[in-house]
């Protein structure tokens, strides 16, 4: 292969003699065109070498130093992989210095050229610097290290050249030399400091998903609880956010930074909770790991430019697109950015700035930088290729572009910026992204090399591990500023803008499309205006607020995060749970279900329980009592109500019946503005009211009683008198004409012990009555009758014997 080469790069001066000589020979046209063809045809012979430069695999893994100057030795190292069937016997690699790239398109196409192509690779370093391997069976991968001091590359001028190594060697069916396998990489050539340096900016993200629930427990402490505990993995040693503050300390980059993952770690030094899917929570253990990363990263921003993006990280473009017309969504976005503030100046003890705002992928339309700006941030962070320079500039423009109303576009260079997307885990990949990244920062300084431009680098906001180590490999291979030089980006928004460059915001309908397929519905800030309008009506009656409003509240932002973004289905579940959540809490104060009451008289009391099972007390309310048959049973309208958390109360409320029958009553919670709270709570009333003529026979009935006991009490204390007084003998004794009390004496003087012992009975005179009343008396009374024994007789009355007391 290496001869068809070599007779490919005679660039046909042998065959135009053997044309000429051809052409005076023959006289015939038709011969002449025939003949004319011959040299067109050489280069077909060497098609097969390029077929058979794709049967090796070369893999460039490293390459030291990434920018060399005239004293460095350049080092290669990788791998050969035979992919063919056949042994490849007599190989040897060797380093191939191609010619200058002359433009940044140049550069993006060389790095996706494939096999292998004699003129634009150039020729082979010489034999002294080759590797040599005898023999690569089918299958079999060999390493490679290949080392050249760099005078010996015959590098001739300040560019990028492209820098090949290739494996060359002999197959059983070809005997000869010939390429079988190339790689390509790029060689940065810049020894000495340029005379005006690009400014770079370069934004490091500590961004992720939101994991925090709005889930707390009932302790003081209110322990947190996480979605998952996926989080501890990516901050722990080796994990992607622990690498990217690990690598970023020493790098001179602005870090871009999320609040609420600075707010989640934070939970995490804490007593925390992990969410299962069966509704249960286990305890969290990564304490002592979330404590190491936040002080790490304490340390690694302490002498850098720190910017919070509101809190969240909320979609500006979901939000312009589709939330701006929902009540209250862009209320949130102001919100968010307060809090941002606060959240890193609390962990980190410093304000960051937060006037930037950074779109999905950089992508604008007006809308979207409408949104942007109306919560304070007045510069929009953007790419090259969402904001298209329309003038046919020459060279990359600075990134700062004024867009109207005080506001900046800072525009990050496209190209740069999605230098490191991919699987980026083999080395071979992570070498080749580095070294065009750092080639094309070349390349911009080399486009207008009499102008001072600064330049912006956004990455993917969630960069892999193995991308974060090629993005600080890059940083690092500028880190001479021979032709860059770090700058902060609040700088970079500040520089002198080029006065040719566009500045026209795109309208709505550019917007990418794929990007607006992966857009938050209308259907989540519906949502989350639902549950704000519940949280604002729900926060009113608590007497300790912050528990329930800080962690719902902060919840219903993370419900408009952009990395949501093409997960549909975990943002409906998540919005679904901070809903179910502050639903369980406003539930908890309830009125408790009454059974039917019966109420017997004109008025009585209707005791309604009120039950609050927060933890904290509730008070700003009124229960009120409504009676659905008011003519029937008539209620007090209402009772303010406080309730200690953990209790309950119970309120009277007076009626008033008015008839007979069932009455439907309803109690229901207010707020004291009125608001309804809860759900009413309804009851049945029976009455029973007495009617008047009833009411009459009883009061009748209790007259008479109190009448006859005054008579009896009266009677009883006349007898005693007379007692006392001595009976009937007495002076004071009244007189009394025949009576029938005086028949009764009669009839008592008729019992005698005869007629005890069966002998008949004598009736007495009636003179001999007369004479146990004094003279003159009158009529005997009831009560004046002697005794009719004879004190004088000693013996026992007889049986039966009646005695009249």
């Amino acid at each position: 292969m290496a001869e068809a080469a070599q007779f490919q790069g005679t660039r046909s001066a042998p065959a135009r003699k053997w044309l000429r000589r051809t052409a005076a020979g023959l006289l015939g046209a038709s011969l002449l065109a025939g003949l004319v063809q011959i040299p067109s045809a050489s280069p077909a012979q060497a098609a097969p070498d390029a077929v058979g430069s794709s049967s090796v695999d070369v893999s460039i893994n490293s390459m030291t130093p990434t920018s060399p100057t005239e004293d460095d030795t350049l080092t290669v190292k990788g791998t050969v992989t035979n992919k063919g069937k056949s042994t490849i016997s007599d190989a040897h690699v060797g380093l191939r210095l191609g010619r200058t790239l002359d433009s940044r398109s140049a550069i993006d196409t060389a790095s996706k050229r494939t096999g292998f192509a004699p003129g634009s690779d150039g020729e082979e370093v010489p034999g002294k610097y080759q590797a040599e391997i005898d023999k690569l069976p089918s299958g079999i991968t060999e390493n490679f290290s290949l080392s050249i001091p760099v005078e010996d590359l015959d590098i001739r001028g300040n560019g990028v050249y492209q820098l090949g190594v290739s494996l060359a060697g002999r197959t059983p069916g070809k005997s000869y030399d010939q390429v079988l396998g190339i790689e390509r990489t790029f060689l940065p050539w810049q020894p000495t400091a340029a005379d005006r340096k690009t400014d770079v900016s370069y934004l490091w993200p500590l961004i992720s998903t939101s994991r925090l629930t709005a889930r707390t427990d009932s302790d003081a402490e209110q322990t947190r609880a996480l979605r998952d505990d996926s989080l501890a993995a990516e901050i722990a040693p080796g994990g992607r956010l622990q690498q990217m503050v690990t690598l970023g300390k020493n790098l001179p980059v602005t870090w871009v930074v999320d609040p609420d993952l600075l707010a989640t770690v934070d939970a995490m030094t804490k007593n925390y909770k992990i969410a299962n899917p069966d509704g249960t929570t286990t305890t969290g253990k990564h304490q002592a790991v979330a404590k190491q990363w936040l002080k790490d990263f304490q340390e690694a921003t302490q002498e850098r430019e720190v910017v919070a993006l509101p809190f969240a990280d909320p979609d500006l473009a979901s939000l312009a697109h589709r939330g701006k017309d929902v009540g209250g969504a862009l209320g949130q976005l102001k919100s968010a950015t307060d809090l941002a503030s606060r959240t890193v100046e609390t962990i980190l003890g410093r304000k960051p700035r937060t006037d930037f705002a950074w779109p999905a992928e950089g992508a604008i339309d007006s809308s979207v930088v409408d949104v942007a700006t109306s919560a304070g941030a007045h510069n929009v962070i953007t790419r090259s290729d969402s904001l298209r320079e329309r003038g046919g500039l020459p060279y990359s423009p600075t990134a700062a572009r004024p867009i109207g109303r005080g506001n900046t576009a800072v525009v990050a260079d496209a190209r740069l910026s999605t230098a490191f997307r991919g699987d980026l885990s083999r080395a071979e990949d992570s070498t080749l992204a580095v070294q065009q990244f750092v080639a094309q920062t070349l390349m911009v300084t080399m486009q207008a090399p009499g102008r001072q431009r600064s330049i912006v680098v956004a990455p993917q906001r969630m960069p892999t591990a193995s991308q974060a180590r090629a993005m600080a490999d890059a940083i690092t291979g500028l880190e001479e500023e021979r032709w860059a030089q770090p700058q902060d980006l609040s700088d970079a928004a500040k520089a002198k803008p080029d006065p040719d460059a566009t500045t026209q915001v795109p309208g709505r309908g550019a917007y990418p499309g794929s990007l607006r397929k992966q857009e938050l519905p209308t259907e989540a800030f519906r949502d989350a205006r639902t549950t704000q309008n519940s949280l604002d009506r729900f926060q009113v009656i608590l007497s300790q607020p912050d528990r329930v409003v800080t962690p719902v509240g902060n919840a219903i932002m993370r419900e408009m995060s952009t990395s949501w973004r093409g997960n549909g289905r975990d943002a409906a579940d998540y919005r679904q749970s901070v809903q179910d959540y502050l639903t369980d809490l406003s539930q908890s104060i309830q009125l408790v279900q009454k059974s039917t009451q019966t109420l017997s008289g004109r008025s009585a009391t209707i005791p309604v329980t009120v039950q609050n099972n927060l933890v904290q007390g509730i008070e700003g309310m009124k229960l009120v009592l409504t009676s659905g048959q008011p003519n029937r049973l008539e209620v007090e309208q209402e009772q303010a109500i406080q309730v200690e958390g953990g209790h309950s109360q119970s309120v009277k409320f007076d009626t008033t019946a008015h008839a007979n029958g069932t009455a439907w009553v309803t109690a229901r919670l207010y707020t004291e503005d009125g608001t309804p709270y809860g759900a009413p709570m309804t009851f049945r009333v029976k009455v029973t009211e007495i009617t008047s003529t009833v009411m009459l026979v009883i009061a009748g009935g209790v007259l008479l009683l109190v009448l006859a006991g005054i008579r009896m009490y009266t009677q009883r204390k006349r007898a005693a008198t007379r007692e006392a007084t001595g009976g009937p003998d007495s002076p004071e004794a009244p007189a009394s004409s025949a009576s029938p009390q005086a028949e009764r004496a009669r009839r008592a003087e008729e019992i005698s012990p005869a007629s005890a012992s069966g002998e008949p009975a004598s009736v007495a005179p009636a003179s001999h009555a007369a004479e146990h009343h004094a003279p003159g008396s009158g009529p005997e009374q009831q009560g004046d009758v002697t005794p009719d024994t004879d004190p004088e007789s000693g013996e026992a009355s007889g049986m039966g014997e009646k005695v009249d007391r």
